[in-house]
């Protein structure tokens, strides 16, 4: 066995993680839909080509909605190590940049190393200790999170500086942030991506738990995360982002997908008289591309009838700070696209933007017995508990038919540490399906993505599970209602075309549908009618 150098006997989490970080993941075959996709997965196509979508020419974008959509990805990118690459000197290189991380200065080494008897002496510093699992490498195959717990280096390291830094024991914060800082990148392997993302977490956390002055005496790491979160990205590469990553990954895609067959069976009242019109407030985080699937599927309704009319409301910002995914850039605008491609299938239909939900105004002027949906999608799980609730409040105002609810699944015990704990575990599922639904490729769309997934992490609002949201909401004044066997099935079908680790389960007659990976909660979507009074 080769003798551990002196830096990891003064390091031994750095010993630890060579000896144990293998991703067997990555070798997986992956499948997942690479042509002809179909209604269910919501073919992009037509808007994956901005000069297309531009046209006038109907013919054209009905061209354009029936190719096959592009190629998963365009890189080149070598693939990504399959082990933490060894710890030999405080110059770490990510498995995929090999030379990006430059070699620390010599008065950056011997700062660091000037408390190494203090950080000798800290206690239970090595990943997978107390394991009892030291020598077992991970699987990506089931078994869920346990099974591949002992490969999660970096969430064994990330979970005790948590505790640190709500204890304020800054020596061993500047300890691990030490230790963290030598193992991040934004580029690599699940492991060392979600390192980043919690020691940038960490770091931002800092001075609101010990106070600015203690925060000032520990050394962060830099930690800044070089890909801009979506309100910084370029309008293309937005667009092209969240096309590909519906058509790659059923993160977003499949909620997106129980609930335009929600919206289209209350459309068609269960296929026995004319389509009634719809009215749809999206409060969501789609930016459009969850909208040419619901508007095909109307055009597919029993007897070939469409609705009369579709009104789409897009409701503005209303939780601060925004949730992960929210926002969009400057002269991002969806509206013509799909206005365009409703032209093109014979449907009318008419945009609109609501800067807040109080001024979306149901009710005025709206036809005789219109439809109203409102969609809550992956928007109000990051707001306080104050204004959760007043925004459930105005959406029970606005008296909806049908109310569609998807939020990711998951909540720690309540302390700082724990909602720290739960987030970096979802944050994990996206890091590891996303590598998964790329094929281990990075690339621009990946790294936006990521990026934004990762603010998640410094959310201070405490997360929850399914059971919470069914309190809020029959608090709220509403009732939980049912998927229709055909929508549970569609759901299926579409998840099928995705990577082997997702799975899905339903709730039985009157409950949510969730979204797992290798068998750990993502996320649910429910639907919710108003309460009957009395």
């Amino acid at each position: 066995m080769k003798p551990m150098s002196c830096h990891e006997q003064e390091h031994p989490e750095l010993a630890a993680t060579t000896t144990n970080s293998g991703f067997n993941w990555l070798e997986d075959s992956i499948s997942f839909l690479t042509a002809d996709v179909d209604i269910a997965g919501g073919g992009y196509g037509w808007w994956s080509n901005p000069a297309a979508a531009q046209q006038d020419d109907i013919g054209s974008v009905v061209a354009q909605t029936l190719s096959p959509p592009a190629p998963l990805l365009t890189t080149t990118s070598p693939p990504l190590a399959h082990t933490s690459p060894s710890i030999a000197s405080p110059a770490v290189s990510s498995p995929s940049e090999p030379s990006s991380k430059k070699r620390k200065s010599p008065a950056h080494r011997a700062s660091a190393h000037s408390g190494s008897n203090q950080r000798r002496g800290a206690d239970q510093d090595r990943p997978g200790a107390g394991s009892g699992s030291g020598s077992k490498k991970g699987s990506s195959k089931g078994g869920g999170a346990g099974s591949d717990r002992d490969t999660r280096w970096a969430e064994q390291l990330l979970n005790p500086c948590t505790a640190a830094v709500e204890a304020g024991n800054l020596s061993r914060v500047q300890h691990l942030f030490y230790v963290l800082g030598e193992l991040a990148s934004f580029s690599g392997d699940a492991n060392h991506r979600l390192a980043a993302h919690g020691l940038r977490a960490l770091a931002r956390r800092l001075p609101a738990a010990v106070g600015p002055a203690a925060a000032a005496t520990v050394r962060v790491p830099p930690c800044e995360c070089p890909t801009p979160a979506f309100a910084g990205a370029e309008p293309r590469l937005f667009r092209a982002s969240l096309i590909r990553f519906h058509e790659v990954s059923p993160w977003f895609a499949l909620p997106n997908a129980l609930a335009n067959a929600a919206i289209a069976q209350a459309a068609s009242r269960g296929g026995s008289a004319e389509p009634r019109p719809l009215h749809v407030v999206d409060f969501g985080v789609s930016h459009g591309v969850q909208w040419p699937t619901l508007l095909e599927s109307l055009t597919r309704l029993p007897g070939g009838r469409a609705p009369p009319s579709v009104r789409l409301t897009v409701a503005g910002p209303a939780a601060t700070p925004p949730a992960p995914f929210s926002s969009s850039p400057p002269g991002y605008d969806f509206s013509p696209h799909l206005l365009r491609y409703a032209k093109s299938i014979n449907l009318q239909l008419a945009i609109s933007r609501a800067a807040s939900l109080d001024s979306v105004h149901h009710g005025l002027a709206s036809p005789p017995g219109e439809a109203f949906v409102v969609c809550l999608q992956f928007r109000l799980g990051h707001a306080g508990a104050d204004e959760r609730t007043e925004i459930l409040r105005k959406v029970r105002g606005l008296n909806p038919e049908l109310v569609v609810v998807s939020e990711l699944d998951g909540g720690g015990d309540g302390t700082a540490a724990g909602e720290f704990t739960a987030r970096l575990e979802l944050l994990w599922r996206f890091l590891e399906s996303t590598s998964a639904a790329f094929k281990g490729r990075d690339g621009e769309e990946r790294r936006l993505l990521e990026a934004e997934a990762g603010t998640s992490v410094a959310s201070e609002a405490a997360g929850a599970g399914r059971e919470a949201w069914r309190e809020r909401m029959a608090a709220a004044g509403f009732e939980e209602s049912a998927f229709g066997d055909e929508a549970v099935e569609s759901a299926k079908s579409l998840l099928r075309k995705y990577d082997g680790g997702w799975e899905m389960s339903a709730s039985g007659a009157a409950g949510a549908v969730a979204l797992r990976w290798k068998g750990q909660p993502v996320s649910f979507c429910s639907l919710w009618r108003p309460a009957c009074s009395g």
